[in-house]
């Protein structure tokens, strides 16, 4: 089944419901799409499975994009091991609700990707059952992924990516561009300005004064430097070991 095949027959199984099917990029590497409402999300992957022209029996990943104030975008992948193709299934949660159905009874390998996605994006999955911590820590606050979680790191110091203009340790006149994730100055805590940059230690958005290099003892003239030591047993020149050499000699002669 081509890509477009997949997507309408997809559709076709979950009328009456609205589901939209398009196609994703990638030319050869192209992808059926499915968008299907909250409430038909775990039909549609349940569709997708028990079908028998769609077949995708194994689950291959899910997780979910931040599409500000449209609400967090949930897509999971499917794929047939029997007729070789895949399919994005599509749903949009509101972020003053944010949930769907949970399909780990459906797909097993669902269970990981759904705590991830709940941890980072905050996306709760009724009926998974054990939604607890997997990469972060417990006290952990907030939810990393979602486009409005501040960036703390790059507040504490200087971001140590690529330099764009006025980002240089130099200076040079320009303001410090602030790198994504970094909130303005006084909408959260102190902003430290990079090190080296004009205004570095001043007033609110001062951090500490940059670290003064290390100076290193002047090396001595070549002239001046001692002679290396000699080691145990050494005679100085080679005059000894010629004149061992003429003893040796002589005495076989």
């Amino acid at each position: 089944m081509t890509p477009e095949e997949v997507g309408q027959r997809l559709v076709a199984l979950l009328a009456p419901v609205e589901a939209i099917a398009s196609v994703s990029g990638g030319q050869a590497y192209a992808r059926a799409t499915v968008d299907v409402p909250p409430a038909s999300w775990r039909d549609a992957l349940a569709a997708a499975r028990d079908d028998a022209d769609l077949a995708c029996d194994f689950f291959d990943w899910l997780s979910a994009v931040d599409q500000l104030a449209d609400g967090c975008e949930v897509v999971a992948h499917l794929w047939s091991t029997g007729h070789r193709h895949g399919l994005l299934l599509r749903t949009r949660v509101p972020w003053d609700e944010p949930q769907v159905a949970s399909v780990v009874d459906l797909y097993p390998g669902a269970a990981w990707h759904e705590r991830e996605t709940y941890e980072m994006f905050g996306v709760d999955f009724p009926g998974h059952g054990e939604l607890r911590p997997l990469l972060l820590p417990p006290e952990f606050e907030g939810h990393p992924l979602r486009k409005e979680f501040v960036l703390a790191s790059r507040v504490a110091k200087p971001w140590p990516g690529a330099k764009e203009p006025g980002e240089s340790e130099a200076g040079g006149g320009r303001r410090p561009v602030r790198p994504p994730g970094v909130p303005a100055p006084g909408e959260w805590g102190t902003t430290p300005t990079p090190a080296g940059a004009a205004g570095a230690g001043e007033g609110p958005r001062g951090g500490p004064p940059a670290r003064p290099a290390r100076e290193r003892p002047a090396r001595p003239a070549p002239a001046e430097r001692p002679a290396p030591a000699e080691p145990p047993g050494h005679s100085g020149s080679g005059s000894g070991a010629a004149g061992d050499d003429a003893g040796g000699n002589g005495g076989t002669a």
